[in-house]
């Protein structure tokens, strides 16, 4: 009876986007400062079980899904671009 009253999946919203909070896209290798779970910079990298976000400072690896902001549905994550010459 209770399962009459399930919400069903919504497929009109889009999937989450591999984008940071300023909506720059991501791929694997990339570095990335994190803005949740104190990881400070990390590198996105493709295991086993999809993509995770490794810290560069204690190698803790946290799920691109759990860096997910619900209210826009990119990473809270800032990508670190490239220094001229260095």
């Amino acid at each position: 009876m209770f399962g009459l009253f399930r919400k069903k999946p919504d497929s009109s919203k889009p999937a989450p986007q591999m984008a940071d909070i300023n909506g720059i896209p991501l791929a694997e290798g990339d570095f990335v400062e994190s803005l949740r779970y104190d990881l400070g910079k990390c590198r996105l990298l493709k295991t086993d079980k999809g993509f995770v976000y490794e810290s560069l400072e204690n190698g803790r690896q946290v799920s691109w899904l759990q860096m997910i902001d619900a209210s826009t549905d990119q990473q809270k994550v800032k990508k670190l671009l490239p220094q001229n010459g260095h």
